[in-house]
């Protein structure tokens, strides 16, 4: 049989005959931070890649293989339903994320175009990023932090303010013992762990002295870095929904960007609570797996800006397509996307 001109063409350009034929992934990370890449191979040479979200396990997307082979990666949307059931909120949702963005990648691989394509098009030539920030002890040390960060060019910023820094500081919490890790040599130091209760459940409550620590903090930050630029905050700790607007109502002054995660996402009472009583945007998402996840707190206009992981809420179409876009228009959402890199 004579060879045809098409025989010694790319097969790349074949995207209707191109199928999965592997799964593989590779770890990254530093400083404690890991970061699951995995790779889909296919039977034309071209492979995609996507990121299974930090601090979760590889395996929740290898798990997913057998559901994969033999798919073709261009009909993301059917393989997205076909796997989608096996993905929950927070970090169960980054193996069905990961495998999202590499089909994505691999479809605009074979049709020659960016994923941005795939999903509607473009909407902006740029977007704003904003730069999180590690703990630093005092607030003074956190505002050159952030100047760092400004130099670099960052227009916006985040830091953590939280009650870990009051832990061992005498009258600045009210907790039942051993629900906090102060080392004081009781029997019941340590008796639960606090990371494993949700916030409304701790009954750790701050003290007005904890209260103006936290404040005097931020004060030491907008000291040095000063209100033109927007700086929003993150990881409270585990306080209720009580203490939560009392810290929201002292930090009004700082002119905070919003405040981020207080109380879970599940909650949408307490959101809503939050969002009437204080003037300062409040924010959650990042936990939130599938669009469908976001709707009560939209529909009940409990938060000011919903903040979803790329890695967790579904991957690329399910983020920017133009289902989960028309839900923050309709109403009235802001969205800050969170990613980590």
């Amino acid at each position: 049989m004579s060879t045809r001109p098409e025989d010694h063409a790319s097969q790349h350009s074949r995207p209707s005959e191109l199928k999965i034929t592997d799964i593989r992934t590779a770890t990254v990370g530093w400083e404690g931070w890991r970061f699951p890449i995995i790779r889909i191979d296919t039977n034309q040479g071209l492979s995609g890649y996507g990121e299974v979200r930090d601090g979760a396990s590889k395996n929740y997307a290898l798990m997913l293989k057998s559901r994969l082979l033999g798919e073709n990666p261009c009909n993301v949307d059917k393989v997205f339903r076909k796997i989608k059931q096996f993905g929950h909120h927070a970090r169960q949702g980054g193996g069905v994320c990961g495998v999202e963005m590499a089909l994505m990648d691999l479809a605009g691989k074979a049709y020659g175009v960016p994923a941005y394509v795939l999903a509607g098009g473009k909407f902006r030539d740029a977007i704003r990023m904003y730069c999180d920030t590690p703990n630093e002890p005092t607030g003074e040390a956190m505002g050159h932090k952030l100047k760092e960060r400004m130099s670099h060019g960052f227009t916006m910023l985040k830091m953590d303010i939280g009650i870990q820094p009051l832990i061992g500081e005498k009258n600045t919490l009210t907790y039942p013992a051993g629900i906090l890790k102060t080392d004081d040599g009781t029997e019941l130091d340590r008796m639960l762990d606090i990371n494993s209760i949700q916030h409304p459940f701790t009954h750790v409550r701050l003290t007005p002295k904890g209260i103006e620590m936290l404040c005097e903090y931020v004060e030491q930050v907008r000291a040095v870095v000063g209100y033109e630029v927007p700086i929003a905050a993150d990881h409270f700790g585990h306080i209720g929904v009580d203490d939560c607007i009392r810290l929201g109502e002292a930090l009004e002054p700082f002119n905070l960007a919003w405040l981020e995660d207080m109380v879970p996402w599940q909650f949408t009472d307490q959101w809503a609570k939050m969002e009437r009583a204080l003037k300062t945007p409040v924010c959650t998402g990042e936990d939130i797996y599938l669009k469908e996840g976001f709707l009560p707190l939209l529909q009940a206009h409990a938060v000011n800006v919903i903040h979803p992981d790329l890695a967790t809420s579904g991957g690329i179409l399910e983020q920017y397509g133009a289902p989960h876009g028309r839900y923050t228009d309709q109403y009235n959402g802001r969205r800050a996307m969170c990613r980590r890199h």
